[in-house]
């Protein structure tokens, strides 16, 4: 077998970790779920319908826009939260393409 040189863009790399991080965690996912039922959404009704702890909710949702997962648009005093759809087709296409190998 031969061997390839393994090299990798290490920015690339942190980021691609982070947003796999991002969406492997069930609640992040029922909250991504909750939010595309509605389009756009704020916390407050995210916590409460889903019946998270506020910080909690706050806390997940401030990671998944970090990794770009989701949009926030401040309002007023809320801030209501829509996906980033091109970043989930990305994310799904490459887990796919990976996982076909």
């Amino acid at each position: 077998m031969e061997r390839t040189k393994v090299v990798f863009n290490n920015e690339k790399l942190h980021y691609s970790c982070e947003l796999m991080r991002a969406l492997a965690h069930p609640l992040r996912l029922k909250i991504l779920k909750f939010i595309d039922s509605h389009d756009i959404i704020n916390v407050n009704q995210i916590y409460q319908t889903l019946r998270i702890e506020q910080s909690v909710t706050s806390q997940h949702l401030k990671i998944m826009k970090m990794a770009g997962i989701v949009n926030a648009e401040k309002e007023g005093k809320f801030v209501n939260y829509s996906i980033n759809y091109g970043l989930i087709d990305k994310a799904n296409a490459a887990v796919n393409k990976f996982l076909r190998k």
